[in-house]
């Protein structure tokens, strides 16, 4: 099994991967950690994009896990030779690893790899393809805080057309019962969601998600002025204040601080729960790496 997008998955295999990452996040925040049911198994992770946030919390999860990690350095692998991904894909199936972890720049690589390996391929995300564990870690925060997603309001805002988290959050939380709002620039919105105002979107929503403006993949630059992003479509306290009253902020990170979010909302002790994500996204990458070698482990 390999879970490469979000339809990969069950809906049986969803709540448990839920299930077993708030039991894990209770877990990691015990002094000792030392579950070793995965004693014996080398997980690859193989980043071909920078990775603060993703990159250490599998390797974390393999660890805590009993995995032998090994993290591909890709600024030194022949792939800067001119070997290309497909041939790299074979040395590693040949060194027989037990999972792949991969992030790759070109939308469908993961699948493109999965053909060739023998072990379990997780896309950590590929282009402006899927980020599938993003959006089961951000699912698992929503339940968490609120106890449920079904009818909550959620507005996902900012770059939508390059975000490979917005299509992995729309097919997941759209499956589980949410009321979805996408909003961004016209030039930065697919055009079969059409447009509206951040305004509308964050009006009442329980959970405003913002998005940063990904300028790597844009072809053409926004042209905007410094404060003018923020000012037309980012988060702003007086844009917060029409959410619901017991509305809170998330943002997959890295966050541009000043243009798509105004700092402070950014660290809000009580609404922000940009950080418990993080701590989830270990959780819930180990449930991930728990049930795609279950059945390696016999």
């Amino acid at each position: 099994m390999h879970l490469l997008s979000i339809e990969d998955l069950s809906d049986a295999q969803i709540a448990t991967i839920l299930d077993e990452g708030e039991r894990w996040f209770a877990y990691n925040r015990q002094p000792r950690r030392n579950d070793r049911r995965l004693d014996g198994l080398t997980i690859v992770n193989a980043f071909f994009e920078n990775s603060t946030r993703t990159l250490l919390s599998f390797e974390i999860a393999a660890n805590r896990l009993g995995a032998q990690v090994v993290t591909m350095q890709v600024a030194h692998s022949s792939i800067k030779k001119g070997e290309t991904l497909e041939d790299t894909a074979r040395t590693l199936n040949a060194m027989r690893p037990d999972a792949l972890v991969i992030r790759h720049a070109k939308s469908g690589a993961p699948h493109d790899i999965s053909a060739i390996m023998d072990c379990p391929v997780v896309n950590a995300g590929d282009g402006i393809g899927e980020h599938p564990t993003q959006a089961l870690l951000d699912a698992a925060t929503i339940r968490q805080h609120f106890g449920r997603i079904g009818g909550l309001k959620i507005a996902i805002c900012g770059d939508i057309k390059h975000s490979r988290v917005a299509r992995s959050n729309a097919k997941l939380l759209g499956r589980l019962g949410a009321d979805l709002r996408f909003v961004g620039p016209p030039s930065l919105m697919p055009p079969e969601l059409g447009g509206g105002s951040i305004d509308a979107a964050v009006d009442g929503a329980n959970v405003v998600m913002m998005l940063r403006v990904q300028r790597e993949r844009l072809e053409d630059d926004l042209g905007d002025a410094p404060g003018e992003f923020l000012s037309r479509y980012g988060l702003t306290e007086a844009r917060f204040a029409k959410a619901a009253p017991d509305a809170v902020i998330m943002h997959p990170g890295p966050i541009n601080r000043g243009v798509e979010i105004e700092g402070p909302l950014a660290d809000h002790a009580e609404r922000s729960l940009i950080v418990r994500q993080v701590e989830m996204g270990v959780a819930v990458r180990m449930a991930v790496l728990d049930l795609l070698t279950a059945t390696r482990r016999g």
